[in-house]
């Protein structure tokens, strides 16, 4: 079989995998295809274990190419998630403004991240279906903020109807994975700088003593 062309990942500078998570219901899926595909559908098809849509965005002149997981919400499905959780480079923890179950559930999705997911993950809440009529709303934004607060993460109200912040979101989480990578990546480079030169000084001074060894 022939070997691939030597620009066959050249299309991207960062691959990125996002995983969106949150009780069943509060619009995961929906806020994946308003990102992915532009599109919005009033029909709810509950996922069946997971599901991912790709999209290339442009971020400070790098190319990120974002492989964005959807995960079923319902309880028999999550052991079929979990195995997803530690590949995940960002994890965005959705709930419905309309619904406080599905934000007191956030606690327990981040125990699950904290079991499941590696360390350094980055996390985002969302609070989805800001357009609904406020006298529906159960959570207030201030709420949401406050939990975000306490967990240290960002916080955005969305709604992938209106397409309210769903760019922001999306971006804001990459934007973050991408520093935390290219912050890595600085810092292992300049450690393998620091090896080299050490390896070359003690080299150096290996000669110098058989160099002396030889004259005398």
């Amino acid at each position: 079989m022939a070997a691939p062309p030597a620009r066959a990942r050249a299309d991207y500078d960062y691959l990125i995998k996002l995983l969106l998570i949150g009780d069943s219901g509060v619009g995961k899926s929906c806020l994946l295809l308003r990102f992915s595909d532009g599109s919005f559908t009033t029909s709810f098809i509950t996922t069946i274990g997971i599901d991912f849509k790709i999209r290339t965005i442009e971020l400070d002149g790098k190319r990120i190419k974002l492989q964005i997981w959807d995960t079923a919400g319902q309880e028999r499905f999550r052991t079929i998630t979990t195995a997803y959780y530690r590949g995940a480079m960002g994890i965005l923890l959705v709930y419905d403004v309309t619904d406080e179950s599905s934000f007191n559930n956030i606690r327990n999705w981040i125990r699950n991240i904290e079991q499941h997911a590696s360390d350094n993950v980055n996390k985002i809440l969302v609070g989805n279906k800001a357009d609904m009529d406020e006298s529906k709303r159960a959570v207030p934004k201030s709420k949401g903020q406050a939990l975000a607060d306490e967990y240290g993460i960002k916080f955005f109200e969305t709604s992938a109807k209106t397409n309210l912040n769903v760019e922001e979101v999306f971006f804001s989480i990459a934007r973050d994975i991408k520093q935390r990578l290219s912050d890595t990546d600085s810092k292992a480079e300049s450690s393998t700088i620091k090896i080299n030169q050490q390896d070359q000084g003690a080299n150096a001074g290996q000669a110098a003593q058989k160099s002396s060894c030889c004259g005398s």
